[in-house]
């Protein structure tokens, strides 16, 4: 088990990337949380298998019209019960 915070550049706002994020991991059995910042990135923790959060980056970025150019990617502490997918608001 393992956790990452994410933020992701390119075109990842406007295109459903917040929607098919929560979708994709709630399919996939990973647990976390996206939001949108002010600056056009897109901030993200996703918690589960390794092998399940590579394939979760690898197809989020095939979805339609999401396209990303760059993740900075760290390894976080693993926060443990939790559960589900959740799309953040600034509000």
């Amino acid at each position: 088990m393992e956790r990452k915070h994410i933020w992701f550049t390119g075109q990842v706002q406007g295109v459903g990337f917040r929607w098919t994020a929560s979708q994709l991991a709630e399919k996939m059995h990973l647990s976390g949380w996206c939001r949108n910042d002010m600056d056009g990135r897109v901030e993200m923790e996703i918690q589960g298998e390794a092998s399940m959060i590579s394939r979760f980056l690898k197809e989020l970025g095939s979805f339609g019209s999401i396209r990303i150019d760059h993740m900075d990617m760290h390894s976080i502490p693993v926060v443990s019960n939790e559960t589900g997918f959740e799309v953040k608001f600034w509000w």
